[in-house]
């Protein structure tokens, strides 16, 4: 049984997108299925990373979203015999999801804010805190949705922490720093001088600069070796691991969100996209997170301030620890290729 994938990633883009694909694939391949990402864009680290994985990437060379590309995606599902077509990303609407409908393709579209005017897809998949029915009122009598923290797809990795318990020390020390696969507006190096700031004894700060940044020689320069508090990883695959060494995180807020709650890791996040709102918006407000103003500015005069105050306050960090822990179990990826099985039987 096969998955194609139909995604995107760039500097631009980021990699979110294709990260949670990843995720559904690698539940998919443990299930015993077979998964092809098909991608008009694709940074060589994201591309060398499914092929690490045993998916085979397949390049479209047409516009993401336009007719044309829907055409050709539909040739590859049915070439590929696939059981379904997963499409992620803002360039994919309401006119691709009826085009693959159209050659009689099962289709899930995997959604953030409602993008769409109309959905045709059979599954809809919305694995924000914020996903509400109502974005999906303009919607086929046969597509069915699957909202909310239930369905977030987590990564093979965070399998093994299942059973972890994380422990809240009197004083955090340890700071992990990740504002996504690409960052391209190096929000990483604004953070930097405020971290250097930072007063806590035995002070540790790992910042992850994703295989797509197109900015790590100037975080090697800013971030230099002889700097013993600060080490600088790139393009990691232990962020589970990395995650539960840490005391506190600073991390764009994407879908690594959902990572960080279910590694119950307290966090401040930044809103580095405009998607990115309602979702690290919904964390505060059930006070899972805490957020730092957008803006180069204003990130490089509160971020400092703000972490050096969770550091200290090991009741914060207990609070948004636990919070963040109630809201994401491990099951997310099982549930919706359970889905996928049962809908492809029928």
């Amino acid at each position: 049984m096969s998955l194609l994938f139909r995604t995107e990633a760039s500097v631009v883009i980021g990699t979110g997108h294709v990260m949670r694909c990843l995720a559904l694939a690698q539940a998919w391949q443990d299930a015993g299925g077979r998964a092809i990402f098909a991608m008009a864009e694709a940074t060589p680290a994201v591309e060398q990373r499914l092929r690490s994985e045993g998916f085979e990437v397949v390049r479209v060379a047409l516009p993401a979203g336009s007719a044309a590309d829907g055409e050709e995606t539909a040739r590859l599902a049915n070439k590929q015999s696939a059981s379904w077509v997963v499409v992620d990303g803002y360039e994919f609407g309401a006119e691709y999801q009826a085009r693959l409908k159209g050659h009689r393709l099962k289709v899930l579209f995997l959604d953030d804010n409602g993008h769409a005017r109309h959905y045709s897809a059979d599954l809809v998949l919305n694995q924000n805190a914020h996903a509400s029915e109502s974005f999906y009122s303009n919607r086929e009598p046969y597509t069915r949705l699957l909202l909310g923290l239930r369905y977030v797809l987590l990564r093979r990795q965070f399998q093994l922490w299942r059973n972890w318990k994380r422990l809240i020390p009197p004083a955090g020390r340890k700071v992990l720093v990740s504002m996504g696969g690409s960052d391209p507006g190096n929000v990483t190096g604004v953070l930097i001088p405020a971290l250097k700031l930072l007063q806590a004894d035995s002070l540790e700060v790992v910042v992850v600069a994703g295989g797509s940044n197109p900015h790590l020689e100037t975080l090697e320069r800013t971030i230099p070796s002889s700097d013993g508090r600060f080490r600088l990883l790139k393009d990691v695959d232990n962020m589970a691991e990395l995650m539960a060494w840490a005391d506190v995180m600073l991390a764009a807020a994407g879908s690594i969100c959902w990572e960080i709650c279910a590694m119950a890791l307290p966090s401040l996040l930044v809103v580095t996209a405009p998607n990115q709102t309602h979702a690290a918006r919904r964390l505060a407000a059930l006070g899972a997170a805490r957020i730092l103003d957008s803006g180069a500015d204003r990130i490089a005069t509160t971020s400092g301030p703000l972490l050096q105050a969770l550091l200290e306050s090991q009741e914060a960090r207990q609070s948004l620890s636990s919070r963040a822990h109630q809201l994401v179990d491990m099951d997310g990826s099982a549930r919706v290729v359970a889905v996928l099985r049962g809908l492809s039987e029928q």
